[in-house]
């Protein structure tokens, strides 16, 4: 299987090399360089335009801020835009030399923001980019493909075998799946994908099934609690993404296939319209994965926005997006067993375990510049989903007749409304920019626990009506002095939860209850001087997550929302070919309740402490060969003032990453991406029960095979590694009569896996 995997990879690659590429007769050539600011640093996710008498070109640059693009041997005027980046224009006249490009850009306040994303790359080290380039030539087959794309010390594993939503691990704490310990608060243009109060726990990401990888502009991760604008589960940062408006062809067609039965088609119709931008998408998957049970994953989704320019100062965007996605699940198995040889790797004990979901959302946004110079956005969403989980975590532990099967239900209803305020401002003679903002966000929920068997209830154990609010506004204010060197920020956020529980199963757990938070912010960054490119800076924020609603009526004495002060001192170094940056961070957990929605206990968990260090950089070996990579490393992680010291367990403490990128080489680009988590401990008192590591490679590659076609090739698992993504260590009987044994339980890591894919353009570009 590896010498055919590594010769099909070698074939593609090597027929890709030798098709036929523009001569320089043809007409055409290419333009290439570097997008810096003034101070000399890289300018990563910009967009680069070039206009020619026969069209408009454009491109992205990459991490190492470099572009290239392909264009008639024509007059071109170029310019750089993107967020909170100033005009810029050069002319570039035919025949000129072109292989080396410096564009010069600096930061100003924007007049129109249509994210709620407010950031200065060149101020913030504490931001990492992923641009569209990454979903565009990247063949994806599942949903937790997207969440390894983003690296920056994040790492995510399948707990079921593909299906159900990821477990979530960032700096030294298990998040389960995105909502305990501090939080990974996710984003989809505004709309909170963590879930509270949750059929599965609280924060469930499962939601993002719903997101389609070729319709993601662009991708923020805020690496901590550091901007006012967000709160619940923000505590370990943040990852918004941002969808298009429009394609950048009026038809795209993507169809790919590969390993264990995978097919997967993409279709989008972007129309060219006056003075609006538009497109509808539909996206199907299918796969089995390599089970025994097959996965039967099914995902289906229809993805659509109309985006209209009112005038010159206005525009009025609707998004609608609508889901369903249905799959089968191998489980948890007991390593044990699988090291004696009586389970196979990609076995199961129970064939009925899985999960489907359904939901609909539709947003609404609209912006506007004012003759004040500031600006105002505003939306609003609405969302309904429903969602059943079937799990077997213990098999037999609890009911040795009937089995320990569970299926958890879930049934929401969300609203949200959003309002940010942006406005530029004279202090102390200097330019600063002032954003306020304020938020509603209500969900209504059926949530219910019930006992199974092949996913038929026979009782149930927990059943609730919950009605959850979250009530915010906001403040930060950030200025430039001492010749725009030296950057001050301050910020402060207030929430207020409401928690309505009307329990179904024992009226003694019903109630209300209430509780408000008060987050500060602070950030500060100083360059050295004009000359030195190197960037000093200190951020602090808290951060807070809420508590199932559930939990807080049962235990009204116990904590309601619980926070994370994060501290981050580090620096960074930029040049037109290499960068780094380092930073030490700090990170305290106050004390915390755990509802687990497995049983309907309560779990306490806090305080707790963790610091360590973190480090990236990018290199660019040559014009179309780069480097990138990164490392963060827990040096500790504990709950204080116990003794002997407990230890926070089930998140490792090494995460690492590298990516080696070759950018259009006569049309042809590929990457090799590596991934390693270190091994971790699964006890916080036995060092000794540990979940062992992984080290993986992956391979992508694209190819422009003719203007409106492109030849796709994904691969996994490059070298077949056997790993596992996801390991606990719990109780669990495998049959009646057994002994119940405390063992780890994992869920496999996917063998070598082929994608092959075929993209089409057509109809030239709008």
């Amino acid at each position: 299987m590896l010498k055919l995997s590594a010769l099909i990879i070698f074939s593609v690659i090597l027929f890709s090399t030798i098709a036929p590429a523009q001569s320089p007769g043809s007409g055409r050539r290419t333009l290439s360089g570097t997008v810096v600011t003034s101070n000399g640093e890289l300018v990563t996710g910009a967009n680069v335009i070039a206009q020619t008498a026969s069209g408009e070109q454009r491109t992205v640059t990459d991490g190492a801020g470099r572009f290239r693009l392909e264009i008639p041997n024509e007059t071109a005027v170029l310019r750089v835009e993107g967020e909170n980046i100033a005009p810029s224009e050069q002319t570039v006249g035919a025949g000129v030399v072109t292989d080396d490009i410096e564009i010069k850009i600096s930061y100003v306040v924007p007049s129109i923001h249509e994210s709620i994303v407010i950031e200065d790359s060149s101020l913030a080290p504490a931001i990492d980019r992923r641009d569209a380039a990454v979903y565009r030539d990247t063949l994806f087959s599942r949903d937790d493909q997207v969440f390894n794309t983003l690296n920056a010390g994040i790492n995510a594993g399948q707990h079921e075998g593909g299906g159900k939503s990821l477990e979530i691990r960032r700096f030294g704490y298990n998040l389960d799946h995105g909502g305990l310990n501090g939080g990974l608060k996710v984003l989809v243009d505004d709309v909170q994908q963590n879930q509270a109060t949750q059929g599965h726990g609280q924060g469930y990401l499962g939601q993002l099934k719903s997101l389609t990888p070729e319709l993601i502009q662009d991708v923020n991760i805020l690496n901590g609690p550091f901007s006012a604008q967000y709160g619940d589960f923000s505590g370990l940062g943040v990852v918004h993404i941002r969808l298009r408006e429009s394609l950048p062809n009026p038809l795209t067609i993507r169809v790919q296939g590969g390993s264990f039965d995978t097919l997967r088609t993409f279709v989008a119709y972007s129309p060219k319209l006056e003075n609006a931008n538009a497109f509808v998408a539909y996206e199907g998957s299918r796969t089995d994965g390599p089970f025994i049970s097959p996965l039967r994953y099914r995902r289906d989704n229809v993805t659509a926005n109309y985006t209209r320019r009112l005038d010159e100062h206005q525009s009025l965007g609707i998004k609608i997006n609508v889901s369903r996605n249905n799959f089968f699940a191998s489980g948890q198995l007991p390593l044990d067993e699988v090291a004696a040889g009586r389970l196979d790797r990609f076995g199961f004990i129970d064939p009925d375990l899985g999960g489907r979901s359904q939901s609909g959302t539709l947003g609404v946004y609209y912006s506007r510049e004012l003759d004040s110079g500031g600006s105002l956005k505003l939306d609003g969403f609405v969302a309904r989903s429903l969602f059943d989980l079937f799990s077997n975590f213990t098999t037999f532990l609890n009911d040795e007749i009937n089995g320990d099967e569970i299926q958890q239900h879930d049934s929401r209803l969300q609203q949200g409304v959003n309002a940010q305020y942006l406005q530029p401002l004279r202090l102390f003679g200097r330019q600063t920019l002032l954003i306020a903002g304020a938020s509603v966000h209500a969900n209504q929920i059926n949530v219910g626990l019930y006992q199974s068997i092949g996913r038929d209830p026979f009782a149930v154990t927990t059943s609730a009506h919950a009605r959850v609010n979250n009530y915010a506004g906001y403040i930060q204010h950030g200025i430039n002095l001492y010749r725009d060197r030296l950057h001050v920020e301050a910020g402060l956020r207030y929430d207020y939860f409401s928690f309505d529980v009307d329990d179904r199963v024992d009226s003694t757990f019903s109630g209300q209850q209430g509780a408000f938070r008060f987050q500060p912010k602070f950030n500060v960054s100083y360059v050295v001087s004009d000359r030195v490119p190197t960037t000093f800076h200190f951020n602090y924020g808290r951060g807070i997550s809420s508590q199932d609603a559930r939990g807080v009526v049962r235990d009204p004495s116990s904590p309601k929302v619980s926070t994370t002060d994060f501290y981050q001192l580090g620096a960074s170094h930029n040049t037109r070919r290499f960068s780094v940056s380092v930073d030490a961070f700090l990170i305290d957990r106050s004390n915390e309740q755990v509802y687990i929605a497995d049983d309907g206990s309560l779990e306490f968990a806090g305080p707790s402490r963790t610091y360590g260090f973190e480090g990236k950089t990018s290199l660019q070996l040559t014009k179309q060969l780069a480097f990138n990579g990164g490392i963060t490393q827990v040096s500790n992680s504990f709950f204080r003032g116990t003794s002997p010291r407990v230890y926070v367990d089930s998140a490792p403490h090494t995460v690492a990453n590298a990516a080696l990128t070759l950018s259009n080489l006569y049309g042809l680009t590929s990457s090799l991406r590596y991934r390693h988590t270190g091994n971790y401990r699964l006890d916080g008192e036995d060092a000794a029960i540990r979940a062992a590591g992984l080290d993986v490679l992956d391979f992508s590659m694209a190819k422009q095979l003719r203007p409106w076609v492109d030849f796709n090739l994904s691969v996994d698992n490059l070298t077949n590694k056997r790993y596992f993504e996801t390991q606990n260590f719990f109780e669990s009987r495998l049959r009646p009569g057994d002994p119940a044994l405390a063992r780890i339980h994992g869920t496999p890591g996917y063998p070598l896996t082929i994608s092959v894919g075929f993209t089409l353009r057509l109809f030239g570009e709008k």
